[in-house]
């Protein structure tokens, strides 16, 4: 395993929120579901910051 330090910036307007939620859309599941593409691993985020749904965030720190 490896861990990568990711600085990020979202509009999180049409989002339920940060955590990975069954039926909603939110930023978490999205950004691994990319990042897993990309690295062709499975992905789960550990998030030293989280919004609320429609919350935009200027910077949250993630490890990979």
């Amino acid at each position: 395993m490896r861990n990568i330090k990711l600085t990020i910036e979202y509009d999180g307007r049409d989002f339920g929120g940060w955590q990975k939620q069954p039926t909603k859309l939110n930023i978490q599941g999205e950004i691994e579901k990319v990042i897993g593409t990309i690295t062709h691993e499975e992905i789960e985020l550990n998030a030293s910051g989280r919004t609320d749904a429609g919350v935009n965030a200027f910077r949250t720190s993630c490890k990979l």
